[in-house]
Formats: structure tokens, sequence, C-alpha cells
């Protein structure tokens, strides 16, 4: 359209195509369109400015005028990025100004066209000419904005394409787009590995160029990117860095080079006797900080067993821990944290800081202090670091309290429970945490109090007497924080009831009124484990010669099993011999003052008929609402457990005094039956599943999971799952607090809920104090041979015992023969495993790697390794890949092996050349390769080609490091 035309336009209305004259005078600039968003109060006000602004950009956008379509797409750059507005219909409106012969139009455009364009733009394709054009401009600033916008949109096809180009700025005798050239190079050879080929002798021959800090900034950095990913490769430029290493002052690309060499020393030890002493060299002298610490971090991760090096970190930082700066403080503590794995004494030397550390403002130096701690944690010392880490966990604000128990829960459950002797303490330690008014670690808790009770069998005990302490508080019922933690509570207490002293206590427990504020997955939990103790009860009361003889089924473990001491405890209390399960009719005769209290222990003949009848009316005046339910859950276990007081109703009701004698009639022989196959199918123990037992199945064939399911994110975008509150034995990962299984509402009102049942509590006792079991033995539940983890009587002091632990109990002693010995933990995933085999598909960081491996020893042939057209390069370029000083004893080499073997490259190229390579020489009889001379300053190496119908097999090489390096 013509001038003319948006006269035409204008007189009418500015209807139907793109704007008037008038609107491209008077357009609004970006300036104008950030003032109007800043002037309307975030709201409606600013919608309606903002989506009117749009409606202006999407007329605007259409004008042929260069300068008006410049501003809009400046304004829609704008509006993406703050507002996250879609601006894909606008791409092609984008790629129309790179072409404009103006800088700001095509600045603007390359802008929006980096900021907005994915790989699935439909229009990207439409840029590799003008990016060839641009990259070849004589303008410096037109040839940036090119490799700006092309370090962040480059695909295969661009990288492909446009490789030639790079590899001809990688030459520019400007440094200005030379760095920006090399830095672009990464996501070249990330998309197309083959490039590796045509430009990494120019990158190594950038590597060189001492004369111009940024570009050996950014070939440095470059290598640093590329050398953690697999680092093997790149060896023999060993030389190249420690020289960068000893003459370079630039503190940027000094740690860079300490990265590489942190990883390049794990694969070649004997790199580490030169090294060491130029980064010492760097500690003592360099005052700038960041330096001093890369130069830390590498010596103790990577260099730990020279012990001049190591002491000379630990002395520097000692200074970051004393530091005034809590930045440097913090980067102590991390130091310290890399040095504890190999020289636990630097952390003994400055544990009075570490643990003053743990109450420090900053939070995150308190995060490093505790991580401290807890690798200091040993089987000698975890009972009193764990005391003392749960009184300051009782002190601290919430978020702390909870990094401090995820810590603790992690740590002792470290490899199977392995630095836990006293499991006893263990479960009541869990019980304690449970208590702790900030916790939510409830998932964590839960599963490990079952996992414990499945894998370490003479625990039982003692777990199921922590299990009874938190069902008969009816106070924890209104913390919903702690709701998975009585789940597995009920659990355990149901599923090992047979080592419990009162399940009258724990049925009563299960049953009890407050039970309704228990979500329904939980409350499901309560009914299942009241179905196990009624099951108990009854059968041991029907059958008791049968629940004695049955005792080895579930006592006799292994040939030198030995009980615990609460176990052993619980024999004599009971009056039972070991290896014998608990029968209530042989208990002696307890106090007269607890004949009347239904939670006192068991007394003799506590399974009388008129006790038993009582436990049933319990249950069904409780269970009876629980037919009606709406949950299904809840429905359907609440009638099985009435189902079954229905029947022992009818057993019991024909076992009367007077029917004592007489012979028992087929409706009771059938009762007694069903009794004792649901006792039989409820005897049975749970095991550990092994971790490994999803892996040991084999995929079936023509099953492709990935293939399938690799556009479930973009199909389910949409859809959000709901938080799962249903009980599982599965563990969950230490995720943050708000991953709890509570939902949202019942966070938003849980305080609410807390004060409303406090408030409530002693007066529904009064109206039900039937049900309620009393508090006098609280007193003496935690009297067990170790104290409670929170004592309210030594806090206070919890900074002045920590630091009072000895050095003798931080460091791994010998155990005495009189010590009890560590209970059996079952374990699977223990010996040989069976690994499935899985195709694995070679990525691109293995076709880098083997590139450059082919490059550095000099066995690219003509068919894999082209070079650009003539056009960009005439003739051959000297390469100058350096790999050593030929000063420096060139002549003494040492080799040794470089990972695996180069894979097969594909012999088809994209991109052609005018000059064919000579062909390489052939193997002799001897199976030697000739010398071959080369350009470049690689040394000499020896390389083995084979050609098989045009392709290239290329066998292990042994790269060649100086001697005088190594």
């Amino acid at each position: 359209m013509s001038g003319s035309g948006s006269i035409t336009t204008a007189g009418g209305g500015g209807g139907g195509g793109g704007p008037s004259l008038m609107d491209s005078l008077f357009q609004r600039t970006l300036d104008d369109l950030i003032k109007g968003i800043r002037i309307h109060t975030p709201g409606s006000a600013q919608s309606t400015f903002i989506s009117k602004s749009l409606d202006e950009i999407r007329r605007e956008i259409k004008s042929t005028d260069l300068q008006t379509k410049s501003i809009a797409i400046q304004k829609l750059t704008y509006l993406h990025s703050l507002h996250g507005f879609d601006m894909s219909w606008a791409a092609f409106h984008a790629v129309e100004l790179t072409s404009s012969p103006s800088f700001i139009h095509k600045k603007s455009g390359y802008l929006a066209a980096s900021l907005s364009f994915r790989p699935t733009t439909e229009v990207l394709l439409l840029l590799t000419n003008q990016l060839r054009k641009d990259l070849s401009s004589a303008n410096q600033h037109e040839v940036s904005l090119a490799l700006e916008c092309l370090s962040v949109i480059c695909n295969q096809d661009f990288a492909r394409d446009l490789t030639p180009d790079i590899f001809t700025l990688l030459g520019s005798s400007k440094s200005f787009i030379r760095k920006k050239s090399i830095a672009c190079l990464l996501m070249f050879f990330g998309q197309y590995p083959d490039a590796v080929r045509v430009c990494f002798k120019r990158l190594v021959e950038n590597l060189e160029a001492a004369d111009n800090g940024q570009t050996l900034s950014a070939t440095v950095g470059v290598f640093c990117e590329l050398a953690s990913k697999e680092p093997r490769s790149y060896l023999p430029l060993a030389p190249e860095f420690y020289r960068i290493l000893v003459d370079s002052r630039n503190n940027w690309v000094l740690i860079k080079v300490l990265k590489i060499f942190g990883k390049l020393a794990k694969l070649e030890p004997r790199l580490a006797k030169k090294v060491v002493e130029p980064i010492c060299d760097h500690m003592k002298r360099s005052e700038a900080k960041s330096l001093v610490f890369e130069c830390v971090r590498t010596i103790v991760s990577s260099f730990y067993e020279y012990e001049f090096a190591v002491k000379l970190a630990v002395a520097k930082i000692r200074e970051f821990l004393l530091h005034s700066d809590l930045n440097l403080k913090y980067l102590g503590l991390q130091g310290l944290l890399l040095v504890a794995p190999n020289h636990l004494w630097a952390v003994i030397e400055n544990k009075d800081v570490v643990i003053k550390s743990l109450s420090d403002v900053d939070r995150n130096i308190k995060l490093e202090a505790l991580r401290l701690v807890m690798s200091m944690v040993c089987d000698d010392n975890v009972v009193e670091i764990c005391r003392v880490l749960v009184g300051y966990a009782l002190k601290s604000d919430p978020e702390f309290c909870n990094e401090i128990l995820t810590s603790m829960l992690s740590t002792c459950s470290k490899n199977t429970y392995e630095i836990v002797v006293d499991f006893d303490w263990y479960v009541s330690l869990l019980g304690e945490m449970a208590r702790i008014p900030n916790c939510r670690n409830g998932e964590e808790i839960e599963y490990q109090l079952i996992d414990i009770g499945m894998r370490v069998k003479d625990v039982r005990p003692e777990l199921v007497r922590v299990g009874r302490d938190l069902l008969i508080d009816p106070a924890l019922l209104g913390n919903p924080f702690i709701h998975r933690i009585l789940s597995a509570a009920a659990w355990v207490s149901g599923e090992y009831v047979r080592f419990s002293k009162n399940p009258f206590e724990i049925m009563e427990a299960l049953l009890q009124p407050r039970t309704n504020l228990l979500p329904p997955s939980i409350r499901a939990v309560y009914i299942h484990s009241a179905f196990k103790v009624l099951s108990f009860c009854l059968h041991s009361f029907l059958l008791p010669n049968r629940t004695a003889n049955s005792l080895s089924k579930f006592v006799d473990m292994e040939p030198d099993f030995t009980y615990s001491d609460s176990e052993r405890e619980f024999s004599e209390t009971s009056g039972l011999r070991p290896h014998q399960e608990f029968n209530p009719r042989d208990e002696s005769e307890t106090n007269a003052d607890n004949a009347t209290n239904s939670s006192s222990s068991l007394k003799k003949d506590a399974f009388t008929r008129e006790s038993v009848v009582n436990l049933l009316t319990l249950v069904l005046t409780s269970s009876s609402p629980l037919a009606g339910s709406h949950d299904v859950e809840i429905q359907e276990r609440g009638r099985n457990l009435l189902g079954l007081a229905h029947l022992a109703q009818q057993e019991i009701s024909c076992h009367d005094d007077k029917s004592k004698e007489k012979m028992v009639d087929r409706d009771d022989l059938k009762t007694s039956i069903i009794i004792r196959l649901i006792d039989d199918a409820l005897s049975e123990d749970f095991g550990p599943v092994s971790s490994s037992a999803q892996e040991r199945v084999s995929i079936p064939d023509g099953l492709l999971l990935e293939e399938n399911l690799s556009k479930l994110d973009v199909i389910c975008a949409d859809v959000q799952l709901p938080k799962t509150k249903s009980f599982s034995l599965i563990r969950p990962g230490f995720l943050p607090t708000d991953g709890d299984s509570v939902s949202s509402r019942q966070n938003e009102e849980s305080e609410t809920s807390a004060a409303e049942s406090t408030s409530l509590l002693s007066e529904h006792r009064k109206r039900h104090g039937l049900f309620y079991l009393p508090s006098d033995d609280n007193k003496k539940k935690a009297s067990r041979g170790f104290p409670p983890a929170n004592d309210p009587n030594k806090k206070g002091k919890d900074v002045e015992d920590l630091v009072k632990l000895t050095d003798e109990s931080l460091v791994l002693k010998k155990k005495s023969n009189a010590a009890r010995p560590r209970p059996v933990v079952v374990k699977l995933d223990e010996g040989e495993r069976v690994p499935v085999a899985v195709k694995k598909t070679q990525s691109n960081d293995d076709l880098i790697s083997g590139a450059v491996r082919d490059v550095l020893l000099g066995n690219e042939s003509n068919q894999s390794g082209k070079q650009p057209s003539s056009g960009r390069r005439k003739g051959k370029a000297p390469s100058k890949v350096d790999l050593g000083s030929e000063s420096k004893n060139n002549n003494m080499e040492e080799s040794f092996e470089v990972g695996n073997s180069s894979k097969r490259r594909s012999k088809h190229r994209t991109h052609g050349k005018d000059k064919k390579h000579p062909s390489p020489p052939v193997n002799d009889e001897n199976g030697e390769t000739n010398k071959q001379k080369s350009g470049s300053r690689h040394g000499r190496h020896k390389a083995r080609q084979r050609a098989e119908d045009g392709g290239l097999n290329v066998d292990v090489q042994k790269p060649v490091i100086p001697d005088f390096l190594l």
C-alpha cells in the first residue's frame, strides 16, 4: 500500500487494514506504554489499559512503515517479557525487521526473535539467509546482533548451515567478534556435534591468544563447560591449561582453569604433582576471595592427598569462618563441608564456630552449620547430637525446626539405619519428634516407623509402646500435620498387637470419639487396626492353647536371636518364657487399685467372659455409626469390624457358665473356625520390599515407554493431579514443608481447629469420660533406660552440651566386647543385582567427545571432517593445537589410555569442501603406523585408521602429554 492508501484509510476511520497516517504520527512509544502501565493501579484498570495497548499494537504492526512496525514490536516484546503475553503471532513481523537496513530496526527484530522464538516456530528457517548475511557483514555490530540471537535460538539446522560462517569468524581480527563467536560455539557443538571437526582447531588456536584477555576468557569458558560433561577428551590440552594457570592474572580465567583441573586430576593423578604448587601460590598471593575459595575447593576436592596443601586450605577456611562478612562466613562453612569427608579433623578443630553458627541470624549459615554437624555424626555420638539438635528444634522457627528434623531423619536412616545401634532409642526419638509443635515431617516419620517394624523384629515391643503413647493422647488428634504419624502408630499397634501389654487399652484409643477429627484415609487405618486387635483378643479368649502353641511362628526369627531390653522386660512382666506368645490368661495378679481401670495393665484372667463382652460392647457402640459413612473405605472396614463383633457375640453366648460342660454345636464350631482363619490371615508378617524390585522386571519387547510418554506433559498440561492423602508404605522424598499430604484448606484452618479442640477438650472429657484414658501413667511411660529427647530441664544448655562433645566422640572408636549387640536389620538390596539390559541411545555429549578425540589425535578423514568452502577459507589453514612447549623435553613423552573408542561417524556431511585431505597412510606388516607431518603444533601422534565400505572406525588412541608436566 502507498501513502494514498493510508490517507484513504484515515478518512475511513481506520477500519480494516493497517493504521492511519494520524495513528502513525501520534503513535505511542515504549516509554508511553510503560508510563501508562505505572499510572494505572494493578487490577482491572491496568488490565483494561494493557488490552487496549495490545489492540493498538495489532494495528500498528501491520504497517508498511518500518519505524511504526519497530515501535510496535518493541512494545509487544516488553509486554511479553514482563507480563507474559503471547507474541508468537508476530513472529513473521520480527523476521521482517531483521532484514531492515536500519540498525535500530534490525536490533528490535533480533531482540524479539531471541526472546520469543521456540524450536516449533514456523518462520524460524526464514532467518537462515538473513543470519548468514549479517554474519558476513562489515559492520561488527550487525555481526554481534546475529551472534547473540543465534546463541539463543540455534537449532540443528542453523548449526549445520552456519558452521562455515562461524569458522570464519573464529579467525577474525576483531576481538569483539571473535569472543562472541567463541561463546556461540558451545551452542553449535550441542546442536550439531560434527561442527567440532570443523571449528575445534580454531578454538584451540584462540586458547593460545595470550594477547587478548577477553578472547582467552571466552575460550576457557567454553572448554570449562565442555570438560564438565566429558573431561577425558581434553586431557591432551593439559599443558595449555597449565600455561594459563601459571601466566594468567585474570581471576575469572584462573577460576575456570581451576575447575578444569579439578576434573582432569581425577582422571590423571600425575597432574596433581605439577599443578598443586601453582594453586597454593595463588592461595597465598591473591587477595580476591573468589579465587582463593576456588583454590580451596579444588584442593579439598581433587588434591586432598597433599597434606601441606590441605592445611593451607583449612587455614584459609578458618579466615573465612572468622570474617565479619556473612557471605564469607557462608563460604567458609561450605569449604569445611567439602573437607569433612576426607579430613574430619578440620571440622573438629573448628567445631566451636560451627556450633555457634546454628544460632546465626542468617538462615543459609544455619543450614550449612547443620549439614556440618550432621557430617560429624557416627554410631558413637548419634544419641548425644540428636538430643541437642532436638533441643534446638524446640526453640527454632518452624522452617529451621523442620530442617533439623529432616537432617536427623535422613542421617539416621542412611544405608538402612547404619549408624543406629539402639533401635529402642531411635523409635522413642521418632515418637518425641512427633510431639514437637512445629513438626512437618509426618510422612517420613510414618515411613520409618513402619519400615523399622518390618526390618528389625526385636524392636517391635518398643514400637508398640511408642504407638500406644501416641494413640492414647487425644490432643494429638487435633494437629493435622501428624495425622500420618498417628496412622503409622495405629498400623503398628494393630499389626504387632501380640507385643502389647494391654490390647484393651489400644482398642479404646483406636475407637475414641475424637477420631472423627482424622481424615477418612487415616480413620480407615484406625478401623482396620481395631479389627486386628479384636481378632487377636477373640482368638486369645476362644483358643488359648492354640495361641500359646503358635509362638514359634511369630517369635522364632533367627538362630542367634536375642531379645531387646524392652522385649525382655515385656516377657518378665507378662510372666512368659522366651519364645512364648502373649496370653493374658497366664498373667499374674496385679494391684487391686487398678482393678477397676480398663486402661491399666492386664491382670490375671483378663480375657474373661465379662472383659470380652465389655470389649464387644465398646466395639459395637463405637462402630455402629461407621456403617453409614459416606466414605467407602470407612464404611467397608466398619462393617467388617461390626460383622466380626456380631460373630463373636454368637460364640460367647453359647459359652455361659451353665453350658461349659456341654458339647459345642455346629454353629459354635463354624464361628470358631472363622475367627481362627481371620487370625491366621492377619498373623502373617509384612516384610520390606527391595528397592531394586522394579528394575528386575524386564521390559517387554516392543514397549517404548519414552516414546509413548514423551508428549505426556503437553497432553496433561491443564490437568492438576490431586494431592494424595492415602496411607502408603512408599518412602516419601525429603520434600519442602509445603509438600505435606495435608490439603491447603486444612493448613489454613489448622490453628483455628487446634484452638477450638483445646477449648472443647475438657468439656468433652466430662461428657464422655468413659471413653477417655487416665493420664496418671504419662509420667511413667518414658522410663525405658534412655532420657527423653526433649527434656525441658536441659533447655538453654544445648550449645554448651554440643560443644562439650569430646574429640573422642567425633572419632570412630573400637566397640567394647561388653557392648550390647546391634539387632538384626533385614536388608534386601545387598548382593548381586542382575541389571536389566536397556538400549541406550548415543547422546550428543558422546558425539562431541568422540569428535574432539578425533581432532586432537589427527584422525579426521576426507569422509568425516569436511572443511568450509574455499570462498571462506583458501587452502588449508594451519592448525595450532599446542600440546606442550617444544623447548621443554618435547622428546620425552608419556602416554595413557583415553576413554572409550570413538564411535563410527557418518560419512555424509551437509557442507562441502574444495580440497580433500590426502588419504592416511596404511598400516605396515608390523602393525605400526607411519609418522605423519602436520602443520599444527600437535607434536607426533600414533594413529591407526581402517576404512570399511567407505566408513571409518577409529581405535582407542593414546594422547601424548609431555613428561615435564607429569
